[in-house]
């Protein structure tokens, strides 16, 4: 797919750089940028979106022909956000005004945009870290392990989601309407459009030490948490479906084994006390499972995910009045159990009982009663988040 020709005057690429006390090295992020366009031969734009510098930046952008858009909203991801909007280019291209990414690099590119790819991500891993540009943390821990978690949750092609230099459609971005403010952004892009199915692919970059005395803004664990809770509440799937299944299904395997009698494995004995954790791993699970349902379906009716296919057809029988007959017959179980429990006591004429067995009906019925009183109540309020609303 080729793209269509830009019109005579139109602005084809937006460079677009937050910038937040960038003086030692924004002059230099502008002009590589300008000449790479120059170079190029591309009809383009720099923008310097700036989130609050104090250190004469702007005037540094303005002496270069950037041009400034002042976002007052804090936030790496708020910046860009601000410059992306603001961008005027068919193509934008992103990245950090520290001079730890090239700009005389941007050809690829705008080669793989121009081949109709969405989103264009650098790979720093393949194009190389020289020394001292990534602490080691960053780089054998940090970047590899939450791209792996992207790569596995949402299965993206991305091998390096925290890339700082990336290109990508304007149009199509702006459909993925991002929200996060904050270093996030840039996993948030990524998600998104893997979600969206946009077309995605990668060229190699080189990340150099970035040309600056101050503290990087950056914070290590502070940011990998955001990038990591991030993934995770945008998986419903590896955040409570997959805990929640293994929950439930551990309890039902032991439950079910115990429930006939006390148990043995070499000298250790497992009775009605593991029986109570057994049900208590059912029940957390249980409610794991319904908290994905849940997720599930608010972010699809939010526009926060696309809509997923497999889990509408599923809706077609998970309905109230099925939620209301399986939540039913369990609450009879459970109460049937109780009964039994009941005149089991009252032809002992009330008085103690053998614990050991009691408890293996007893359990049972209330973990009957309680995932019965669950899914009535769960079905009622899924009913609710399913409403047509404006």
């Amino acid at each position: 797919m080729t793209e269509e020709p830009i019109e005579s005057g139109a602005i084809e690429v937006s460079v677009v750089m937050p910038c937040l006390n960038e003086a030692e090295s924004l002059g230099i992020c502008i002009q590589k940028a300008n000449d790479a366009l120059q170079a190029l031969g591309i009809n383009g734009e720099v923008i310097v979106a700036d989130n609050g510098s104090s250190d004469g930046s702007q005037a540094i952008a303005r002496g270069l022909g950037a041009r400034i858009v002042d976002v007052k909203a804090k936030g790496y991801g708020s910046a860009l956000l601000g410059g992306i909007t603001a961008a005027c280019g068919r193509f934008v291209i992103m990245g950090d005004a520290d001079d730890s990414y090239d700009f005389s690099a941007i050809g690829p590119f705008v080669e793989k945009l121009r081949d109709g790819n969405d989103l264009v991500m650098g790979n720093r891993f393949a194009g190389g870290i020289r020394p001292g540009a990534m602490p080691a943390l960053h780089r054998y821990l940090g970047n590899p392990v939450l791209s792996r978690i992207g790569r596995l949750f949402f299965n993206s092609p991305v091998g390096d989601f925290h890339c700082g230099l990336r290109g990508f459609r304007k149009a199509a971005i702006e459909r993925l309407d991002l929200r996060t403010t904050g270093m996030e952004f840039a996993s948030e892009m990524i998600v998104k459009a893997t979600l969206m199915d946009l077309r995605i692919t990668e060229v190699p970059t080189t990340l150099s030490p970035a040309r600056r005395t101050r503290q990087p803004h950056l914070r290590t664990w502070r940011d990998g948490w955001r990038h990591l809770r991030f993934l995770l509440v945008y998986s419903p799937r590896w955040l409570f479906l997959y805990p929640g299944a293994f929950l439930m299904l551990a309890g039902l395997l032991v439950g079910g084994w115990l429930i006939p009698g006390p148990r043995r494995i070499g000298t250790v004995g497992f009775d009605v006390h593991t029986l109570l954790y057994a049900a208590g791993a059912i029940i957390i699970g249980f409610q794991s499972v319904v908290f994905a349902f849940f997720t599930k379906v608010f972010a699809i009716s939010e526009g926060l995910l696309p809509v997923h296919p497999r889990l509408t057809k599923a809706f077609k029988y998970i309905t109230l009045e099925t939620g209301l007959a399986a939540g039913s017959l369990l609450v009879v179980a459970g109460l049937a159990g109780s009964l039994y429990a009941f005149i089991h006591w009252s032809l002992g004429s009330f008085g103690a009982l053998d614990a050991t067995r009691t408890l293996r009906i007893v359990i049972p019925s209330l973990t009957a009663l309680m995932l019965g009183s669950e899914v009535i109540l769960s079905s009622f309020f899924l009913s609710v988040l399913g409403l047509s609303r404006r």
